[in-house]
């Protein structure tokens, strides 16, 4: 056997320690994906093992390589990778798949996983986290590296299969890649031509390589994915392209080394059963028993050595850059920490300050300008942008420096997006997960639906994002029912670990930036005014109540018959309500609730000293009046929009829909009577 025969056969059984791994973990589990990691097991070998700059034992190690698994489904591909590897993640968390507590659990979860970049399993936005990734790299290499220092160097890998590039997200962030030249972005294509459904030519027949030629990518092949020395030549191609991210083309097979099931759907989505397993065996000339490894091919796999080394010279060339730029260095180790600046509380302060001292009526959208005016450059990880809204958004400060007219510029910190709401979120995530900035960015409340499941998974990643989404309400007017959000802010207050901010006030959005920016264990939701709202209450030390997400802003003239919770352009309302129902003898408490999840986390003092146990409560809000039945109760009642609006004015609107102080004042004084003439029927 000549060297390339030897070499070529070690290969293939370093591949098949992945492959049965990932069998013996689905069929233990009796449920699982086993195709796609039979399918990459080859592709996977050559990356992880030649190409990939990663530490085992520092997962966390900033300048590593990230590896994203986009067709989340094939996770113990990765498993089994991080596995051999060296990360700790033993056989017998590889034996518990899928299981309650396992540390595998269906699809990869970033922070439950040691060496899991991202949380893929919504297909196409693995993918889309990525090209966040890379951008972030790209940007920080801008911003910190320095000739004969590049403390930013490492590159960004992905896998990925037919149904993310089905997705239209993909479209999104891969035309974006393109534009913004992310050449150390390479992505593996897993051209199997399987989907769960059976062969995709029946509803999928794009030419993906001049797609992605078309969105100015680099693309190499098709090659053949079982073949590692050409895998090896596109790995090299890939490295030695310039200003463009590339795509890489593998033909392989779905469940490779199957006798019986190899090619075909039915090997996508369920474990291969015992009799085909023993067949597959055989096939491959696997003798080892389940989740067995022979020595020799786990001292191959073994990357703690190489990775140790490589961050320690990393480490080594770190010192010497701090020593010739202190700051920078100290800069960048904060922000790779997620830590504010130091002058952190001053910047609150005053930013809190400003905010109080506002005077005259300003939409919200315009008040979270004004902070990003004060916050932009003091906090120089912020990384802002809108979906082609920035004019409407407001998201743009005065020191914002945009992307696509300051490439190369150094402090770069703003992204037009275009129209790309879904792939502007993702993106944002990937940034996030990336670490060293902090993303946020605009659209319309309205089409925050076209970016809800990357919302959603920003929460479930636990990552600080900051969701602006302005013309919040029917007070957007003229635009009509098509851009006016009735059930928007109710949607997203369901999704577990997002905190969704209403202010109605300069003051109030200030606070809801400040509270976003410390947050570090979820993202945060800015509903922001088109229209111009007053500024409510008294404002002096009320900054601290605003931040336990809702509070009394209006004391009741008197012993209090009910209590009105409003939040944004209704918390005006509720205060003239509460004027003109005390000019007839009506006492009543006004209560602001911007926040319903951080006032939901309050203790139950605090929540029971807002909203009184024995008061009536009535709640207004321009959206669906739903989720306000968990504060009002069976007695209370809601004023809100269970319908979808109209083109008109904003004041109009709001008269139309009876959203007004009148109304709410006679829902005030009917729920009273209602109540005492019920206590009397008692």
């Amino acid at each position: 056997m000549d060297r390339n025969q030897t070499e070529t056969t070690f290969r293939r059984e370093l591949a098949n320690a992945v492959r049965f791994l990932a069998v013996d973990a689905v069929e233990k589990a009796k449920s699982g994906h086993p195709g796609a990691p039979m399918g990459m097991a080859d592709i996977a070998e050559v990356l992880w093992r030649d190409h990939i700059r990663h530490n085992p034992a520092n997962p966390q190690w900033p300048d590593r390589d990230r590896f994203v698994l986009s067709n989340g489904h094939g996770s113990m591909l990765l498993y089994a990778l991080l596995h051999l590897t060296g990360y700790d993640l033993g056989l017998d968390d590889l034996k518990n798949f899928r299981q309650l507590g396992s540390r595998t659990a269906g699809h990869p979860e970033v922070g439950h996983t040691p060496g899991v970049e991202t949380t893929t399993g919504p297909l196409g936005q693995g993918l889309t986290n990525a090209v966040g990734m890379a951008l972030a790299e790209k940007l920080l290499a801008q911003r910190y590296n320095r000739p004969g220092h590049a403390v930013v160097d490492h590159r960004t890998w992905v896998f990925l299969g037919d149904g993310c590039l089905m997705e239209g997200v993909s479209h999104e962030a891969c035309s974006l890649a393109g534009v913004w030249g992310l050449d150390k972005l390479t992505c593996f294509y897993d051209d199997n031509g399987i989907s769960i459904d059976g062969h995709v030519d029946g509803w999928f027949r794009d030419d993906t390589p001049a797609r992605f030629r078309a969105y100015g990518w680099h693309v190499v092949g098709p090659i053949d994915g079982h073949d590692w020395a050409a895998v090896a030549a596109a790995i090299a191609e890939a490295k030695a392209m310039s200003g463009k991210p590339t795509l890489i083309v593998c033909r392989t097979q779905i469940g490779w080394g199957s006798p019986n099931k190899a090619g075909s759907h039915d090997v996508h989505g369920a474990p291969l059963g015992a009799e085909e397993a023993a067949a597959t065996r055989a096939a491959l000339n696997w003798p080892h028993a389940p989740f067995e490894v022979p020595d020799s091919l786990r001292a191959a796999w073994d990357a703690r050595p190489a990775g140790a080394a490589a961050e320690a010279d990393w480490q080594a060339r770190f010192a010497a850059y701090r020593g010739q730029y202190p700051e920078l260095a100290a800069e960048f180790v904060r922000t790779q920490a997620g830590a504010l600046p130091g002058q952190w509380p001053e910047i609150r302060a005053e930013l809190l300050a400003a905010a109080g001292a506002r005077e005259g009526a300003v939409a919200t959208r315009k008040s979270s300008q004004n902070c990003l005016d004060r916050l932009i450059g003091r906090v120089p990880e912020l990384l802002g942008g809108s979906a082609d809204l920035t004019g409407s958004n407001l998201t743009a400060g005065r020191d914002s420096v945009a992307l696509h007219t300051a490439a190369v510029d150094r402090v770069a910190n703003y992204i037009s997006y275009g129209v790309r709401e879904f792939g502007m979120t993702a993106i944002m995530n990937g940034v996030a997960l990336h670490g060293g900035l902090i993303p946020y960015g605009g659209t319309f409340a309205v089409f925050s639906d076209y970016a809800r499941n990357a919302i959603r998974m920003s929460a479930l990643m636990q990552q600080r994002v900051v969701h602006v989404l302005t013309h919040d309400s029917i007070g957007l007017g003229e635009d009509g029912p098509t851009h006016q959000p009735v059930e928007h802010v109710g949607s997203l207050r369901l999704i577990p670990g997002l905190d969704v901010w209403r202010p109605c006030d300069e003051l109030e959005t200030a606070v809801a930036w400040a509270e976003a920016l410390e947050r570090r264990d979820g993202p945060s939701a800015l509903f922001l005014s088109r229209q111009n709202l007053p500024q409510c209450g008294d404002r002096a030390g009320r900054a601290d109540d605003i931040a336990r997400g809702g509070y009394v802003l209006a004391e009741a003239d008197g012993p209090a018959q009910a209590v009105l919770i409003a939040t944004g352009s209704e918390v005006a309302i509720a205060l003239a309500a509460q004027r003109e129902l005390a000019a007839t003898g009506v006492a009543v408490r006004v209560v602001s609730m911007p926040c319903c999840e951080r006032f939901d986390r309050q203790p139950t003092a605090w929540r029971k000293r807002v909203l009184p146990p024995d008061l009536l409560r009535i709640a207004i809000e321009a959206g669906h009046p739903d989720p306000w039945c968990k504060y009002v109760g069976l007695d209370g009642e809601v004023v809100g929009l269970d319908r979808f609006g109209e083109s008109a004015p904003a004041p109009a609107l709001y008269e139309r829909f009876g959203l007004t102080a009148a109304r709410l004042g006679r829902v005030v004084v009917e729920t009273i009577a209602r109540e005492s003439a019920s206590d009397g029927d008692l």
